[in-house]
């Protein structure tokens, strides 16, 4: 039995109201060399026990209203992939992906 380990790190810097400043990661398999910075994540984990999303937004002071649109577009098409590599239900995928197009047009994103 192999003992294969990936490490994914996230470290979240909190001012004195708990609003995050800074949230920085690392992965042992990223791209690049050491821990990189980003102003926003969406973390999303299933809990088989419970049959429920177990979910971590956050995003920093510095983070756009418009950075937010985008990152949210983004996420949405990325979820249709998902949907449909992990399912094979390519039908309700290309569904996500108009409301996507949809989406970008409502929020004035250019693509």
């Amino acid at each position: 039995m192999s003992d294969n380990k990936k490490e994914i790190s996230i470290t979240v810097k909190l001012d004195d109201q708990n609003i995050p400043e800074r949230i920085d990661w690392n992965a042992t398999d990223k791209a690049g060399e050491g821990i990189a910075n980003c102003k926003a994540m969406f973390l999303s984990m299933w809990d088989p026990e419970k049959q429920d999303t177990l979910r971590l937004d956050l995003w920093t002071k510095e983070m756009t209203k418009e950075e937010m649109k985008i990152f949210f577009h983004q996420t949405l098409v990325t979820m249709a992939d998902t949907l449909q590599n992990a399912t094979e239900e390519e039908g309700m995928a290309e569904d996500m992906r108009d409301f996507t197009s949809y989406f970008a047009e409502k929020m004035e994103i250019v693509e």
